[in-house]
């Protein structure tokens, strides 16, 4: 993948595995199996608020940079703490109070 330039590696990588590989960053294969969508949601989410430079060798320094901290997110926290996808963020179910009084039955003509 060293010929690619980093966008074309980019829509090759698949895993977890895959970006971390390409990006040189050592990790340890247990955390990753049990985080690896949340470890690349939260690479998604920071790749959507950093400035990223226009350069592919900054982008590219950039990306590690981002990977390897959303990586450590999960390595220092876990899954339940970082909340990273919105199902986490739901509150719990609601309780709507219907009287009886608003209850009516139509019978049919």
């Amino acid at each position: 993948m060293d010929e690619l330039t980093l966008d074309e590696a980019m829509e090759e990588l698949v895993s977890a595995e895959d970006f971390l590989g390409y990006f040189g960053i050592e990790y340890d294969p247990a955390v990753v199996h049990v985080n690896r969508l949340h470890i690349l949601q939260r690479f998604h989410d920071y790749l959507g608020k950093a400035p990223l430079p226009q350069a592919e060798d900054g982008r590219r320094a950039a990306y590690a940079t981002l990977l390897r901290q959303a990586y450590l997110d999960f390595v220092q926290s876990d899954a339940l703490t970082e909340k990273v996808f919105r199902v986490f963020h739901m509150h719990e179910p609601q309780v709507k109070f219907v009287p009886v009084s608003s209850i009516s039955l139509s019978k049919p003509k």
